[in-house]
């Protein structure tokens, strides 16, 4: 029987091994959840958001013990671990303070004698869950689904199955309902055997554009809402006119934070040809700062690869540009030891080259295109099939407003880099997704908007 096996991608050591639950035994806890949703959904959203604060207590109290097993299970730095527990305490405090605001009636004047708009929970959502941020990824969108009223069950990664159980955990802890929220170990094909089937009311899914292709498949041909947070190959431009020892020192964070397994990471580095040279060495030599090696070491900011075959792409993508005029500037090998490391790398390629157009690099890869003229970097940062992101340095507030306007995207960020704030809606257009979480959008993407009219 297939299992569900946690490895250390620093030590390629097997951690644990979990049996997949059987389709008849998840039928059987979804439908646990839909009885638990009759209570929950029926609560008054400051008593849920009373559960939501102790769920954000429990995190700030176990954020050493589940940092550490986030470091364990996928590899994060374990400053970046303990970054990401905290975020999630975070978000949950956010939604406990403002989901009444965000799902109070609203009035609207009409000929009747009343009309309003109420925001109702939706039922039963599944969650299905990445492994780079296996905390986060859930609370992002756990907080705003469950203050809405829904209950939850989270198909979370084969390569995280510890950081899923001890998420359900903090939820027990904090005294939520039974089965409001729940981790459930599934196969793929008992996935999607139960979107088939009318005990689930929505589907968010964070992960792959040909994951997210195919459920939004299912959910479309059974009729059920779907939120899809998917790839990312942001672009992150440099004008002539931009801070370039700010831009190239932001840069490194921006592309290599969490060994650069994030999706709305900084990818394609455009930059102005007459700025080209100067932020290329300043670039290069943050590169050339960053620590590789053990994640649990504070002073180390490059851990390994979250899996064998992660690393294994990355190595090919490499291959593949070089092999078509590309220069690696730093880095571009696999370390030689044990676990999944590879070098932090930066490599020039043409703005015709895959990896400034169609493809995303999930890993420590940075790829640099130079380009001529404004109009040249909107071209190309908008030719990719993603539009999740996008970063635009300069200190002219005119040329800046013209990227805002001009890129095709869900998130622009100017003078900084793209991240996630519960208060802001985060999600991209084209190939990197549908809908949207965190701020007041996120928690009404798994509601029932109705319209009330008296006369």
């Amino acid at each position: 029987m297939a299992q569900l096996i946690s490895i250390n991608p620093a030590t390629e050591e097997v951690l644990a091994k979990f049996d997949y639950l059987s389709e008849q035994k998840a039928i059987e806890e979804t439908k646990k959840s839909r009885a638990a949703f009759v209570g929950w959904g029926s609560l008054v959203v400051s008593e849920r958001c009373t559960y939501l604060k102790k769920a954000a207590t429990v995190l700030i109290k176990n954020k050493t013990r589940y940092a550490k097993l986030i470091t364990l299970e996928m590899g994060k730095p374990i400053r970046q671990s303990v970054a990401e527990v905290e975020k999630c305490a975070l978000v949950c405090e956010y939604y406990a303070e403002n989901a009444q605001k965000f799902l109070q009636d609203q009035n609207v004047p009409t000929q009747a004698r009343k009309s309003y708009v109420s925001f109702e929970p939706l039922g039963v959502i599944l969650g299905i869950m990445p492994w780079n941020y296996p905390f986060w990824q859930v609370f992002r969108f756990a907080a705003a689904t469950l203050a809405a009223g829904n209950t939850i069950l989270v198909k979370h990664s084969s390569n995280v199955p510890q950081c899923a159980i001890a998420i359900e955990e903090v939820f027990k802890e904090a005294g939520f309902p039974d089965y409001v929220y729940r981790n459930l170990l599934l196969s793929s094909d008992t996935v999607k055997s139960l979107i088939a089937k009318d005990l689930i009311d929505g589907i968010s899914l964070t992960g792959s554009t040909e994951a997210g292709s195919k459920v939004g498949e299912l959910a479309g041909k059974n009729l059920k809402k779907v939120v899809l947070e998917l790839g990312g190959s942001d672009p992150f431009i440099v004008l002539d006119d931009g801070d370039l020892k700010k831009a190239a020192e932001v840069a490194v964070t921006a592309r290599f934070q969490n060994t650069g397994q994030t999706c709305a990471a900084a990818k394609r580095f455009i930059i102005h040809e007459s700025v080209s040279k100067e932020f290329i060495e300043l670039f290069v030599n943050g590169i050339r700062a960053l620590k590789i090696g053990d994640p649990f070491d504070p002073n180390n900011y490059i851990g390994p690869l979250a899996r064998k075959d992660l690393r294994d792409s990355i190595e090919k993508q490499l291959s593949d540009a070089v092999s078509k005029g590309g220069k690696i500037l730093i880095g571009g090998k696999k370390v030689k030891a044990k676990g999944y490391f590879f070098e932090p790398t930066a490599i020039q390629v043409s703005k015709n080259s895959p990896l400034a157009t169609t493809e995303e690099t999930f890993g420590p890869v940075a790829s640099i295109i130079i380009v001529k003229d404004d109009k040249d970097a909107i071209e190309i940062a908008n030719s990719s099939p993603y539009g999740l992101g996008s970063v635009v340095w300069t200190n002219d507030q005119k040329r800046a407003d013209q990227f805002i306007q001009k890129l095709k995207c869900g998130i622009v960020v100017v003078n900084g880099m793209v991240k996630s704030d519960p208060r802001i809606p985060f999600g991209g257009i084209k190939k990197s997704g549908l809908g949207r979480e965190l701020g007041s959008f996120g928690i009404l993407e798994f509601a029932n908007v109705k319209s009330v009219m008296e006369w």
